[in-house]
């Protein structure tokens, strides 16, 4: 039997420091998964839709007005889901979506069916990609990034590893963008051990910082799901981290 494994990957790193999709990014992740397969089940939890949008249409006052959000992310999850589709296909991947709201874990039924759905992907050889429903719930465009949403993800599924995939190697002792003798935590059983040490940078594409990162870890640790930040700029980031050969920071599950 596989273990199960939830990548979550953000706007940022999926636009690779640009202000569009990066098909490089996506065709790396691919090209990872088609290893990781031997042994995982794996869950893909995807943003990007409004970054996708921006390659097509703008519209006015999107940086501002929710409803001007929800509405690139009507029109970029679409044209997201075609990226995906597209670039796994070349690798012999083959995808479903799934958008879900945070209504929907807050019901056992729902969750059941979420859990369901996809184990019948996973049984069938379909990689479930997952989103956020922003065109009814914006929680994650006013805040997150899909980190939370991967981390009720993760717990759903009784998953035994979520990885979030960032921009950074994981948590430091102070922000390594503004401080240079900063220092990277690799391992993390207690959270109060490093909330102090969060500061946040400015971004202008993802809205996921480290404290929604601290936050998705909470709710994993208190679930029995370990968690780990890594760092998607690195080649291979994600075969690299499950063989100890990058730095990053892990979240151990409690009990």
């Amino acid at each position: 039997m596989k273990n199960k494994l939830v990548i979550k990957i953000g706007t940022s790193t999926l636009t690779a420091g640009t202000n569009r999709i990066s098909f490089a990014v996506i065709e790396s992740l691919a090209r990872q998964i088609v290893e990781l397969k031997k042994n995982f089940d794996v869950v893909i939890v995807s943003s990007g839709a409004i970054a996708t949008a921006r390659q097509f249409v703008e519209i006015n006052g999107y940086h501002k007005n929710v409803d001007s959000k929800q509405a690139m992310a009507a029109i970029g999850q679409t044209k997201l889901m075609e990226l995906y589709d597209n670039i796994f296909r070349t690798f012999g991947l083959n995808i479903a979506q799934i958008l879900l709201t945070y209504r929907d874990f807050e019901n056992d039924t729902a969750n059941e069916n979420t859990r369901n759905t996809i184990n019948k992907l996973w049984e069938v050889d379909y990689i479930p990609i997952v989103n956020e429903n922003d065109t009814v719930s914006i929680e994650e465009i006013v805040l997150g990034d899909n980190d939370k949403l991967s981390a009720l993800v993760a717990v759903i599924t009784n998953a035994d590893l979520l990885i979030l995939v960032s921009d950074i190697d994981g948590i430091y002792t102070c922000n390594p963008h503004l401080h240079q003798d900063a220092k990277l935590i690799t391992n993390v059983s207690d959270l109060n051990s490093v909330t102090h040490y969060i500061e946040e940078k400015a971004s202008t594409l993802g809205t996921g910082g480290m404290s929604s990162k601290v936050h998705a870890a909470d709710i994993c640790m208190k679930n029995g799901v370990e968690m780990w930040i890594v760092n998607g700029q690195r080649a291979n980031y994600i075969v690299k981290a499950l063989n100890e050969e990058i730095p990053f920071t892990k979240f151990s599950a409690k009990g």
